[in-house]
């Protein structure tokens, strides 16, 4: 059941990593359109520079999970990397543990924000003025799969204290312990 659990944040994690590069490679494209516009027709532009900002910020929120996933997400391992690997399980547990208190929070801080904002209507400065809800969307969702993906990385931290390292093994992806490497 818990293999199951890892296994279905990973692909959801996968997913929005997907969506996340789209939004990138659509932002990129609306660049190029922008730049045609301005500098081969001498056109204003009134939507792309808004919808660039935002894709390219919900893309980043949108990524995160799956960043977590790999463990990419930047870190001083340099007391992790000079204690045994129990100690090692225990320190990523407790950063975990940290993290997913954060998320927890910044969950309901952005949950609220997106709320008044949809609520109230509220709209970019912008002459385009779109619906800030949109773009705010991100925050509460992103958030609520970072907290799927450290509860799915707390699961096999602690299969792994209790000496379940094949379950850990088995989802490689949800912890940080490095393969011992021998020297000669």
């Amino acid at each position: 059941m818990v293999k199951a659990y890892i296994w279905a944040i990973s692909q959801l994690s996968r997913a929005f990593a997907v969506v996340a590069t789209l939004l990138i490679i659509a932002s990129m494209l609306v660049v190029c359109q922008m730049i045609f516009l301005r500098y081969v027709f001498a056109l204003p532009t009134i939507w792309q520079t808004d919808f660039v900002v935002f894709s390219a910020t919900v893309a980043m929120f949108l990524g995160a999970p799956y960043v977590l996933l790999k463990n990419g997400h930047v870190g001083v391992d340099v007391v992790e990397m000079m204690v045994g690997d129990r100690a090692r399980l225990w320190l990523q547990t407790i950063g975990s543990v940290c993290g997913l208190i954060f998320c927890l929070a910044m969950l309901a801080a952005s949950w609220i924000q997106f709320h008044d904002a949809w609520a109230g209507d509220w709209r970019h400065s912008s002459m385009w003025a779109p619906p800030l809800w949109i773009p705010l969307s991100a925050l509460p969702l992103s958030f609520a799969l970072l907290c799927l993906q450290y509860s799915a990385r707390l699961l096999g931290l602690v299969q792994a204290l209790a000496g379940n390292r094949a379950a850990l093994d088995a989802t490689p992806e949800t912890h940080a312990i490095p393969v011992k490497e021998t020297t000669r």
